[in-house]
């Protein structure tokens, strides 16, 4: 039996970096939010005792994919504890629209909804906290989707706390390129000491992304795409980018921009939603 679940996109509402770790890394502050709109995994569950991703990425192998890796983490984290039923297996095919390197947490976001819908659909019964602990050894984010909640994130991504911000909606524009993360953190004109403030304190005033200033100058369609919006709404970076979000109390506001869009945007309109639609899924099952 083929099974449906949602992977969705996430919005970072703020984004401040606090200091540079020893290790190399970032530690920051972000507030995470879920879009009603993501990719899609549909899952069969079988007895083959194999994991199939039916829809490989061209040039990453399965080993790589972090699809296959969160299944595989889970078969041996169930093994460990002692509950994954014989034969355990399944065939996996992902419906992609989120965009690769475009800060909506894409591939994070598939990984947490491939660990929530196999435990469930193998009844491996591990908790939330033992999903959150596989979850972070394949991105910082993935404890987020996996939890399921807007949260707001401490160190690296991994101290969460639940949050919840105002439910607007968002017209999402990506300027057709990919950015890698790494290339934002290691520039040099990267502000890296905002004081670190409570999430009371942060909610007061007005959101602010710290890699921002960095895309626009390393990244002209980021700085045009930005310009553009912010002529109809405040407007920031998602993430690292590439993606940039404007923000409206309605969904025909947003329509109204994005019809009005030029050629080179592509973009969607979603809801903002504090509760993910992986768990309203899981809640009614």
């Amino acid at each position: 039996m083929i099974t449906t679940w949602p992977a969705p996109a996430k919005l970072n509402l703020f984004l401040y970096i606090t200091g540079r770790r020893a290790d190399g890394y970032h530690n920051l502050q972000t507030l995470f939010q879920f879009l009603d709109y993501g990719d899609t995994l549909h899952i069969t569950p079988d007895n083959s005792g194999t994991l199939t991703l039916l829809t490989p990425l061209a040039g990453v192998p399965d080993g790589d994919n972090l699809i296959v890796r969160a299944a595989r983490l889970l078969q041996q984290a169930a093994v460990e504890k002692g509950t994954l039923p014989a034969g355990a297996g399944a065939q996996i095919a992902l419906e992609k629209r989120l965009p690769m390197g475009g800060g909506l947490g894409g591939g994070s976001s598939d990984a947490a909804t491939v660990l929530v819908a196999l435990n469930h659909l193998w009844q491996t019964a591990l908790s939330v906290d033992e999903l959150a602990a596989l979850g972070i050894r394949l991105g910082a984010d993935v404890p987020v989707f996996v939890r399921g909640h807007a949260a707001f994130a401490e160190g690296v991504g991994e101290v969460i706390q639940p949050a919840e911000p105002a439910e607007k909606w968002y017209l999402v524009a990506h300027p057709g390129i990919s950015i890698a993360t790494p290339d934002i953190f290691r520039d040099a004109g990267l502000t890296r000491n905002s004081p670190i403030r409570t999430l009371d304190e942060l909610l007061q005033q007005p959101f602010h992304n710290d890699c921002e200033a960095v895309a626009r100058k390393r990244f002209r369609e980021v700085d045009a795409l930005l310009s553009w919006l912010l002529e109809y709404a405040p407007s920031r970076l998602t993430g690292t980018g590439a993606c940039v979000f404007a923000e409206f109390n309605t969904e025909a506001e947003a329509r109204q921009v994005l019809e009005h869009a030029p050629k080179w945007i592509s973009g969607f309109v979603a809801r903002g939603l504090n509760l993910s639609p992986l768990q309203r899924t899981l809640s009614g099952l």
